[in-house]
Order: C-alpha cells, then sequence, then structure tokens
C-alpha cells in the first residue's frame, strides 16, 4: 500500500485508483481534481484524456500530455480553493497548484480549473492562471506638513518626503 500521490492522506488504493481504474466515478469536482494529478503522477493518460469535458477534447495533445506526465518529477498537489462542484451541482472551480521538477528545476503550475457535470460524472472543462490580487496600502497618507514617519522628528517635506 502506498499513500495517494494527490495528497489526500489516503492509501492510493482507497482513494483514486479506484476512479482511474474506472471502478469507481468521483462525486465531486474536486476529488476528479485529485484524480487527474495522480493519472499524471501514474502516467494514466487514457484517463486524463476520458476525463476532459467533450467540448475541450479537441484540442488535447495526448503525446504532449504523456510527455509532460513521464518527463516531471510529481512533488505534490495543494487544494488552494473551491467553489460549488459537490455533488448537487454541476459546475465547479478548483483552484489547485501543483508542484513539480523539470530539467533540475522546481516548478510549480498554479491553475483555477473549471470542471462540469454531464449526465452524472465530472469533466474537466478548462483552466486559467488566477491573476494576483491587488493589494491597497491602507495606512493613513502622510501630509507634507505632518511628522516623518520615519521618527526623525523633522516634517516630511523635509525628510523622507524630499
Amino acid at each position: 500500500m502506498s499513500s495517494c500521490p494527490c495528497g489526500s492522506g489516503h492509501e492510493y488504493e482507497s482513494c483514486c485508483q479506484p476512479y482511474i481504474e474506472g471502478t469507481a466515478i468521483p462525486p465531486t469536482a474536486e476529488l476528479l481534481m485529485r484524480s487527474r494529478y495522480s493519472a499524471y503522477v501514474r502516467h494514466a493518460i487514457d484517463y486524463l484524456g476520458e476525463t476532459l469535458h467533450p467540448d475541450s477534447r479537441g484540442d488535447w495533445d495526448r503525446e504532449a500530455t504523456r510527455r509532460w506526465a513521464e518527463n516531471a518529477g510529481w512533488q505534490g498537489l495543494d487544494i488552494v480553493a473551491t467553489e460549488a462542484g459537490d455533488e448537487g451541482d454541476d459546475e465547479g472551480v478548483v483552484e489547485f497548484v501543483a508542484r513539480f521538477e523539470e530539467d533540475g528545476r522546481l516548478l510549480q503550475h498554479r491553475e483555477r480549473s473549471r470542471f462540469r457535470r454531464l449526465r452524472g460524472r465530472w469533466y474537466y472543462l478548462d483552466g486559467e492562471t488566477p491573476r494576483p490580487r491587488t493589494e491597497r496600502h491602507q495606512a493613513p497618507k502622510v501630509g507634507r506638513n505632518d511628522p516623518c514617519p520615519c521618527g526623525s522628528g523633522k516634517k516630511f517635506k523635509k525628510c523622507c518626503g524630499a
């Protein structure tokens, strides 16, 4: 028995293996995401193709997928967030980070993946790289004649604001 590559903490045989071998169907978008990651680790390329939504299969490159799965040293999967994608939903989003080593470099693939249920089964639809959040500076503005925040005792305009 071995730990499942998806990071669930369960044994592979009772986690992703039944999905990849076709003896069970992932009931949620997140479980499909986890099983797809495990399929990359285990080089189960057919499963990756089968779990693509039919609308997304036209531009799938099986050979490129196989090369990436086999050439990457898969290091782990972190689920960042999920939106819907439960058993009662028809669509869901899973944001994840997959860590891997390639050509001696540690890399990561971060994606917001969209999933859609079709005839009772979840499929990977597409994904995009999430945009970084813009953070606004929350400290109060320092006026020209206010004391300098650096603690010098001078006015801001004569110190750091010069």
